[in-house]
């Protein structure tokens, strides 16, 4: 199956788009290119609302997310996860609205720090965030005139949470599926094993449209599913292949497969190979002394 993104997408900075009935999406003036155009909020209801993933630390985005609440009341702010463009807003939300928080829990890592081991992602996490609920999988929250359920999709991060939009086929995918780009799954934060465990689990549902955590929707969920799969076992095969030829280490299988990524993800595509190599360690694919980590040397077996 091959993998066709698409970066078609106008972000209307800090202004209400509907995207659905009762569903409006609001994008952050914050790109980068871990985030494309802006991080999205959706707002979910008419006259009783609930916020999905308020977003980063952002007057104008703050400002816009009131302009679009348009002082209806807001009685749940989900977090679909605890990265620094997500879930930020959700506490002063939360203290202008009342409304209460509601997500996986405060944010971790998908396993222990190594001996010596230092997680280059701190910067990026919100460890301040600990919501008022922590949603368990499959539970339902209900509003008024809607219900979402929670799907636990870890992987690019290790609370990593998708809501679907109960009796509409919707699903916001938060950071796990994207349109526009494969998700980061970088360890220690998020494991390659969880995150194609959580792709299995939305391949089993039957969703109509995934709304993102960045960029447009994906309206072909279960043919784009199968892409992203796909793609991630075309990397390792490709990682598999470059270590036979040689490659020991993880700059190197970089250059080697990374030829076309900008220089400046080399970084993430780096630990993006390692959460690849800890799983084939885990499945005796590939050997290394020690755990796994990002200046280690690995061969095949």
């Amino acid at each position: 199956m091959t993998l066709e993104f698409d970066v078609r997408f106008t972000p209307e900075h800090e202004h209400a788009v509907e995207v659905a009935p009762g569903v409006v999406r609001v994008t952050a003036d914050n790109p980068g290119p871990f985030t494309f155009h802006g991080t999205n909020s959706y707002i979910v209801g008419r006259d009783s609302l609930a916020v999905i993933d308020p977003g980063p630390e952002s007057e104008p985005h703050y400002r816009a997310l009131v302009a679009a609440i348009a002082g209806r009341p807001v009685s749940h702010i989900f977090v679909s996860h605890t990265h620094r463009d997500h879930s930020p807003l959700a506490a002063r939300l939360s203290e202008a609205t009342g409304a209460i928080v509601c997500a996986e829990g405060p944010h971790r890592p998908a396993r222990p720090l190594h001996t010596g081991e230092i997680n280059p992602l701190d910067a990026s996490a919100d460890m301040e965030f600990s919501p008022d609920v922590a949603l368990a999988d499959e539970e339902v929250v209900s509003g008024d005139g809607w219900s979402l359920r929670t799907v636990l999709t870890p992987g690019h991060c290790a609370n990593h949470a998708a809501f679907a939009l109960e009796g509409t086929g919707i699903l916001f995918s938060a950071d796990h599926v994207m349109a526009w780009s494969t998700s980061i799954v970088a360890p220690p934060d998020g494991a390659m094993s969880d995150y194609i465990a959580s792709l299995d689990r939305l391949l089993a549902r039957e969703d109509r449209q995934l709304l993102p955590g960045h960029g447009g929707p994906v309206d072909k969920p279960r043919a784009f599913l199968r892409g992203l799969k796909g793609h991630r076992k075309m990397r390792e095969r490709a990682i598999l292949e470059r270590l036979r030829l040689g490659d020991r280490s993880i700059p190197d299988i970089v250059r080697s497969i990374y030829t076309d990524t900008d220089p400046r993800l080399h970084g993430a595509a780096g630990l993006s190979v390692l959460a690849h190599l800890e799983d084939l360690v885990a499945r005796a694919a590939v050997e290394t002394d020690g755990a796994p980590s990002i200046g280690g040397i690995f061969r095949p077996v």
